[in-house]
């Protein structure tokens, strides 16, 4: 996450692929925590979740964190459904900019 975090309204208010960047950022930076990774490190965005050694726990507690970060419900089922970094911040994306959410992969 950036050193200077943009307040949530802010947030709201940016186009979809500047909301996209930003939200991408803060979850690989969750993420990126929850599985002990260093920030040099690279975390697969298209790779489940549970294959990179998240538990259903610490997947618990990222909703939670990401919930009271970004202010908004997120449902359970995409979360374990969909179990990817990049499917979630598509799914963030959409739900920050009150679209219904779509996941469409990146060419």
């Amino acid at each position: 996450m950036s050193d200077t975090p943009i307040p949530l309204q802010q947030l709201r208010e940016l186009p979809a692929h500047e909301l996209k960047e930003e939200i991408e950022i803060l979850v690989v930076e969750l993420f990126k925590d929850a599985l002990l990774m260093e920030d040099d490190e690279d975390l697969p965005l298209a790779v489940s979740y549970f294959d990179l050694g998240l538990t259903s726990l610490r997947l618990t507690a990222l909703k939670q964190s990401l919930e009271e970060l970004l202010e908004l419900t997120i449902n359970t089922n995409v979360l374990f459904n969909e179990p990817t970094v990049e499917q979630l911040v598509y799914y963030l994306t959409d739900l920050m900019a009150g679209a219904t959410a779509t996941f469409q992969p990146a060419p």
